[in-house]
């Protein structure tokens, strides 16, 4: 299929079918792009051809963030414990080089915030399924602190405060049901 030459495409087979994964990793970026949804899009038509399900809510990539005070020493921490390798010129960065566990982001921090959690879990979703997905949380007991940055990513918290954000890969779309 044109597009996949660039290295982002991994397959992984399993009893209950066949999960393609797309995701860019560069020295200056990780994660889904618009071409992956376009991607994912034409892989779901091609199955469909084959009379096999395509089912586009279960598209994202999911990213676990640390707030860190101490960077540095934070990062090699996480490095040791998780076996996790330094994104090439990334000092923020930690990616499972098997490529099965979520990759690893720090953000500095200025000062301590101990009235907010200090570590999230970030879900990149195509754009056409974020409102499902915010929808289902919200539904589940969460609740949309702050929607100011609607249109490429949402800060949902549990009913405890833990926040985690809903961030959108690619352009409005076609509707779910063509990805």
């Amino acid at each position: 299929m044109p597009g996949i030459e660039d290295g982002c495409l991994d397959v992984d087979l399993r009893q209950e079918g066949v999960i393609v994964r797309l995701i860019t990793l560069t020295d200056d970026y990780y994660g889904p792009t618009e071409h992956h949804v376009d991607m994912a899009r034409r892989i779901s038509a091609v199955a469909r051809t084959l009379g096999l399900p395509a089912d586009p809510s279960g598209v994202q990539t999911v990213q676990v963030t640390i707030d860190a005070l101490a960077g540095p020493a934070v990062v090699a921490f996480w490095r040791a414990l998780l076996g996790h390798e330094a994104r090439a010129n990334s000092g923020e960065d930690l990616l499972d080089p098997r490529r099965r566990g979520a990759p690893f982001s720090f953000q500095q921090m200025d000062a301590p915030r101990p009235q907010r959690n200090r570590v999230h879990v970030d879900v990149w979703v195509p754009y056409d399924q974020a409102e499902a997905r915010t929808a289902a949380a919200l539904a589940a007991g969460g609740r949309l602190p702050n929607d100011a940055e609607a249109s490429s990513h949402r800060v949902l918290a549990d009913p405890e405060d833990n926040e985690a954000c809903v961030g959108v890969a690619g352009p409005p779309g076609p509707a779910a049901e063509t990805a």
